[in-house]
């Protein structure tokens, strides 16, 4: 008999909402990876820098984002990413699939709690 392996169920729920997550920071306005990451941190979620860059990379590349280089005085310029018109339509269909999940599992979940 085998054993499931708790830490990789848990690493892939959490990569399969960091993407959201990341885009739900996006979504409110112009974003800096370090100040992604904080927030992320603050919320709970452990994640580290390079973790992110080659996710926002690749939401770049698909076209949900767009960036811009902004000089820094401390250092090399700085590149700060906002949600691109068809980054917003893959949130909001993200977003649709958040709630419908979230809702059901917190169903089964409640339903669940609530027979102990």
């Amino acid at each position: 008999m085998s054993t499931i392996n708790t830490d990789n169920i848990q690493s892939q729920m959490k990569k399969g909402l960091l993407e959201f997550c990341i885009l739900s920071i996006i979504k409110r306005g112009e974003s800096y990876p370090s100040d992604i990451v904080a927030e992320l941190k603050e919320s709970g979620m452990q994640v580290l820098e390079g973790t992110i860059y080659p996710l926002l990379t690749r939401l770049k590349n698909a076209g949900y984002l767009e960036y811009r280089w902004v000089e820094s005085t401390t250092g090399p310029p700085r590149k700060y990413f906002t949600m691109s018109e068809s980054g917003k339509e893959f949130y909001n269909s993200l977003e649709t699939t958040w709630i419908e999940i979230s809702t059901a599992v917190e169903h089964i979940t409640k339903a669940k709690r609530n027979q102990q």
